[in-house]
């Protein structure tokens, strides 16, 4: 099959290999543009263009999408199908229908739950035991596409957002191999609508944390919101992220964001509810990620202490 494939991040990555080890023509490869990115700010390739020029693919990164001059070099490459994973931008109408199948995405959560741009860090926030992929054939609405087929996976109880994304990744590889592969014969099927819910992009205010929620609601955010906005509070005046930490088996008389027990590998800190939060690996500002243990052999932190709100 004549294919353009568009992506952007790692996570779009193994999609594109399998659509080229399986023998499909792929003539076009479309992502974001290079940004700026390290200390240095020097421009950066996103990481489905660095796969596309290994392959060999000519790669477009057009500015904006939704002029006529992009939709004449879309539709040039008279391909068959446009497969999307992660662009990173809404196709307009032009593009959706400018090839005989369409456009069909690799959406990272079961629809309708979960539709935006951040579906994996957010079933991981939710507390979501259970998420999965769908492939859709795409419409102008936001995920909102009939379901052509769906695979679900296990939420782990202490896996990150980024460990998650990199394993629904390769399923989503066999998803869309299993899609094209069946597309002659897949009826699609429309989503519920009334069941959809939302997961927006992050921002970096949600990586704030309220010490009235549970530690379990806590934890889950620092899980989820990795690599961005991560999980931060204040103190002493200056921010701390927290990259690692569990709900505590003990119930807590502890103030929400107060610090009530200091164990060796361990600083226990009030939540909500009656609550504890156990975190084990942290970062001042300023300084390398460490665990909890390497922080308390260099700096003194007292019982009765206070995490904050950053501003």
């Amino acid at each position: 099959m004549k294919i353009v494939f568009m992506g952007t991040p790692a996570a779009a990555v193994p999609t594109l290999e399998r659509i080229v080890a399986d023998g499909h023509d792929v003539v076009a490869v479309y992502t974001q543009p290079d940004r700026p990115a390290g200390r240095g700010n020097k421009l950066s390739a996103p990481p489905v263009k660095e796969k596309a020029i290994e392959l060999g693919i000519p790669v477009f990164q057009p500015q904006k999408v939704r002029t006529q001059e992009a939709l004449e070099v879309f539709r040039s490459h008279q391909a068959d199908v446009a497969v999307v994973v992660a662009y990173g931008r809404i196709l307009p109408a032009g593009f959706l229908s400018a090839y005989p199948k369409g456009a069909v995405n690799v959406h990272f959560s079961l629809l309708p739950k979960l539709r935006g741009a951040a579906p994996v860090n957010w079933a991981i926030a939710n507390g979501d035991r259970t998420t999965g992929i769908t492939t859709m054939k795409m419409d102008e609405g936001l995920d909102t596409g009939d379901i052509l087929l769906q695979r679900e996976t296990p939420v782990e109880a202490v896996e990150t957002s980024i460990e998650l994304m990199s394993r629904l990744s390769l399923v989503g590889a066999e998803l869309l191999a299993e899609t094209l592969n069946n597309c002659e014969t897949l009826e699609p099927r429309p989503q519920d609508h009334e069941l959809a819910t939302l997961a927006p992009i992050l921002k970096r205010s949600d990586g704030e944390i309220d010490w009235k929620l549970t530690a379990a609601e806590i934890a889950n955010r620092v899980r989820g919101f990795q690599p961005f906005p991560g999980s931060f509070t204040s103190f002493r005046g200056e921010k701390l992220t927290i990259w690692a930490a569990e709900p505590s088996s003990n119930a807590s008389s502890f103030a929400p964001g107060e610090i009530g027990e200091i164990e060796k590998g361990a600083i226990i800190v009030g939540c909500g509810g009656g609550t504890a939060l156990r975190i084990t690996e942290l970062q001042q500002q300023g300084r390398k990620r460490m665990t909890a243990r390497d922080l308390l052999n260099g700096v003194r932190i007292e019982k009765g202490e206070r995490f904050s709100q950053t501003q």
